[in-house]
């Protein structure tokens, strides 16, 4: 075998996912691109904001002594003060540069926490749905990954939540706006995952962490809003990017901010100094930190997320599929006619449509929708819905 066997394994059980894609290439060979209707990935395809293209051409643009220069494993001190003026605002909590650390996108922001935080055996426990990467993150370091179901809306389920904490976990984490199902979690319920921690925390006698990822946290409708888990809750932790919300995947850049009042504050920004660095991100790329730390608070125009989800959302219905419509994120997560979600998605396929198996994310018997799309490619690929359930409506 040349490749490790934990590899190997999870190459497998990825496989019916890997199999979509590749049957996605072959379609798009046989009937060009633009005539299969891609919503599998959640890449933006909105052009980043005139903001971030002037700040990106001013910084380019200037020189001089260390501009290229290591800089601290946190990253740039004024970059990092930027970041910390703008959440104390979002998120009502006083920070301080010294509890905000760059990284290599929200990604790199959970693989350091989880090395900072995990020892082998420790539990991670996540409302599912979930993104289906938090497994191997976890993995990454020796902890246990545990999935709790969500309520049919998506909410959190709190007494299942609380059914699942043991004496092994150590962090619980959340994403919200979630991916893949668009849900944000409310004020009160968060609230209330507060009070859970805390109290499990002193029966069990350790700290138990909350991490946010919330790289979707700009792009919300209805005039919804993210609540802050720093006001929730003391002991824990904010993982982001700038990835959705300036429309800048690539550049892989994001940030770990920790509340300023959690217990063990100075141990815990010391070790995930560390870990930003022996993971071998080291620093989050220089030309980036310089950016962002510009355009605090710029956004792409959602408005054109607000048409689409819209867009799907009128023609599903028509079409008799069920599913929760999303408060945030640009996803949609429909309910499957059929209990075998990858057959569904395979009869999609036939009607070149592409999406995702819920399976994949821990939610079996639905099928995740991408919109971050052009409105064509979704109006053209309604009646191929449309098609696929009248099989089942009939």
């Amino acid at each position: 075998m040349s490749v490790a066997k934990k590899i190997s394994d999870s190459m497998n059980k990825s496989s019916f996912i890997r199999k979509m894609f590749e049957e996605g290439a072959r379609l798009k060979a046989i009937h060009g691109a633009e005539n299969v209707f891609d919503f599998s990935l959640g890449n933006p395809n909105l052009t980043p904001p005139a903001a971030f293209k002037t700040a990106l051409a001013e910084t380019a643009a200037e020189s001089g002594e260390g501009t290229h220069s290591y800089m601290p494993n946190v990253g740039y001190p004024f970059v990092r003060k930027a970041v910390a003026d703008y959440l104390t605002g979002e998120q009502k909590v006083t920070l301080s540069e010294n509890e905000v650390i760059m990284t290599c996108g929200a990604a790199g922001a959970l693989n350091v926490a989880f090395k900072t935080l995990l020892d082998p055996g420790d539990e991670v426990i996540t409302p599912a749905p979930y993104f289906v990467e938090y497994n191997f993150y976890v993995d990454n370091h020796g902890g246990v990954m545990k999935t709790v179901p969500t309520l049919p809306d998506f909410n959190l389920d709190l007494d299942a939540l609380s059914s699942a904490v043991t004496a092994k976990t150590k962090v619980m984490l959340i994403n919200s706006p979630n991916n893949p199902t668009g849900q944000i979690y409310s004020r009160e319920s968060l609230a209330a995952l507060g009070d859970l921690l805390r109290e499990k925390s002193r029966a069990f006698g350790r700290t138990i962490y909350l991490i946010a990822d919330e790289p979707y946290r700009k792009i919300v409708y209805d005039g919804h809003t993210v609540p802050s888990i720093f006001e929730a809750y003391s002991e824990s932790l904010i993982a982001t990017s700038y990835s959705k919300d300036i429309s800048v995947p690539g550049e892989r850049i994001g940030f770990l901010a920790v509340h300023p009042k959690a217990a063990a504050k100075t141990e815990l920004l010391g070790g995930l100094a560390l870990s930003n660095r022996i993971l071998g991100f080291v620093n989050a790329p220089a030309l980036m930190q310089r950016v962002i730390g510009k355009i605090q608070g710029v956004t792409v125009d959602l408005s054109q997320y607000e048409t689409n989800r819209k867009l799907f959302c009128e023609g599903l219905v028509d079409a008799g599929y069920e599913f929760t419509v999303p408060a945030g994120a640009f996803y949609l997560f429909p309910r499957t006619p059929i209990a075998d979600d990858v057959a569904f998605v395979r009869e999609l396929q036939e009607e070149r449509i592409l999406v995702v198996p819920g399976s994949g994310f821990g939610g079996p018997g639905h099928f995740r929708i991408a919109y971050c799309c052009s409105e064509t490619s979704i109006v053209k690929s309604l009646p191929g819905f449309k098609k696929v359930m009248a099989r089942y409506r009939s």
